[in-house]
């Protein structure tokens, strides 16, 4: 058997409580989860504000580290991940998409700029035309043409054609793995359906594997594989996303369905 894509093994991220010295609050509390490398799947970490998700996937980026437990990707232990090289070729093959497309990127910088660095910097893109060309084929991924990105600024496109931008930025680098905080939290709910859609296209088209963290359960049944569902840091419930989702087991789940108003085309919940 292959080992994971990821392994996060018993992970714990501890902060000091209050600036209190001496006292400490665990943020994530020994976490554990596997994504498979033989089948691309969307996992869902589900959880309200402050249960530790955003704090878990920030981990899983590298971006902040473990208290204790270990967090491997393929070979890879990102405690060891020290150099700006080990860096730059961790994030050639796990890539972020983050809540708010309007604060990923300068409001006084062309998007098309940020394709380009992309490219150059992540997939090897040696001239102009080829940053140009590579850009556009993951426009065309998400749904957009690098003509109608070059030279706009990000206020003249909508949120949901950003967060298009966005993903495409991520794809850039052909990664194996995205770590999507939230991300259609920030967009209307009637582009909400096509971008979570689309992670199902990038999934099964592209063989990518995507951490999809969210609170809302009608979208996470919709598209995951499986779910994590977490509360004050810690796992209460894990499984397969409809199965655990339509009949959850934990109190915290059966609460978290209760309080869910769905649309019917999305989820029965």
């Amino acid at each position: 058997m292959s080992a994971p894509l990821l392994q996060v093994s018993h992970v714990v991220r501890t902060y000091a409580k209050g600036g209190v010295f001496g006292q400490s609050a665990r943020a994530v509390d020994d976490v554990s989860f596997d994504v498979a490398a033989d089948r691309p799947e969307i996992l869902a970490i589900i959880g309200e504000s402050g249960s530790g998700k955003t704090t878990l996937a920030r981990m899983i980026l590298g971006t902040v580290r473990a208290s204790a437990g270990s967090i491997r990707f393929k070979d890879l232990d990102l405690a060891a991940v020290r150099s700006r090289r080990q860096r730059l070729a961790f994030m050639r093959q796990v890539q972020p998409i983050f809540q708010n497309p309007f604060e990923a990127f300068n409001p006084l910088k062309r998007l098309d700029r940020y394709l380009f660095m992309t490219a150059r910097h992540f997939a090897d893109a040696r001239s102009d035309a080829a940053a140009q060309a590579r850009a556009d084929t993951a426009l065309r991924q998400v749904g957009l043409s690098l003509a109608e990105v070059k030279g706009r600024f990000p206020h003249e496109l909508s949120g949901g054609q950003l967060q298009r931008v966005a993903i495409a930025r991520a794809l850039i680098a052909a990664p194996a793995l995205l770590v999507a905080d939230e991300p259609v939290s920030m967009v209307d709910a009637s582009l909400r359906t096509a971008i979570v859609e689309l992670f199902r296209t990038l999934r099964d088209e592209l063989g990518v594997s995507i951490i999809y963290i969210t609170h809302d359960l009608a979208t996470a049944w919709s598209i995951s594989d499986r779910v994590v569902i977490m509360r004050r840091g810690g796992v209460v419930e894990s499984g397969a996303a409809r199965s655990t989702l339509d009949h959850p087991q934990h109190p915290y789940s059966i609460e978290l369905k209760s309080a869910v108003l769905s649309p019917d085309a999305l989820s029965p919940l």
